[in-house]
C-alpha cells in the first residue's frame, strides 16, 4: 500500500460518514448557509472523506451555525466534534473527523480562499446541495 493511501475503512464507516455529511450539509441549509460547498478529500487525503465551507452574513450567525451543527451532531450521531474559533467567529472550524467544516464572514472565506487550495486538478469543488 502507498505511504499516502488511506487506511482500510471498517464496516459501516463509509455509511456513518456520508450520514454526517448529510447531516451538515442539511444543518446548514436549515440555518441560511451561504455558498456552501462540499469537497470531496476520500482517496486523496486521509485528514477527512469531506471538507465542508460554508460562509455566514454575520459573526453572530457564523457562530450560531457553528453551535446548532455542534449540537445536532451530538444529538442524532452521538459524536463529540472539535470546535476551534468560536469565541471571535470570524473562521469557525469544526472537527468531525469524517467531515471538517469550515465557516466563515464572507471577507475572511475570500482571503483565505480554501476551495482553491483544496481544489483538485480532476475536478473543481461544486456547490453542494443538500439532501432532505
Amino acid at each position: 500500500m502507498p505511504a499516502n493511501a488511506p487506511a482500510p475503512r471498517i464496516d459501516g464507516a463509509d455509511e456513518q460518514a456520508e450520514a454526517l455529511h448529510c447531516l451538515v450539509l442539511r444543518s446548514l441549509d436549515d440555518d441560511k448557509a451561504v455558498d456552501v460547498i462540499s469537497i470531496p478529500l476520500a482517496g486523496k487525503s486521509n485528514i477527512a472523506d469531506h471538507m465542508v465551507i460554508a460562509s455566514g452574513r454575520s459573526t453572530r450567525q457564523v457562530a450560531s451555525m457553528a453551535q446548532k451543527l455542534t449540537e445536532r451532531i451530538k444529538r442524532e450521531l452521538g459524536r463529540n466534534v472539535r470546535v476551534e474559533g468560536l469565541p471571535v467567529a470570524d473562521w469557525v472550524l469544526i472537527d468531525a473527523e469524517d467531515v471538517i467544516v469550515h465557516l466563515f464572514r464572507p471577507e475572511v472565506r475570500s482571503f483565505y480562499n480554501l476551495e482553491r487550495m483544496w481544489a483538485f486538478e480532476d475536478a473543481a469543488p461544486a456547490p453542494a446541495a443538500a439532501t432532505r
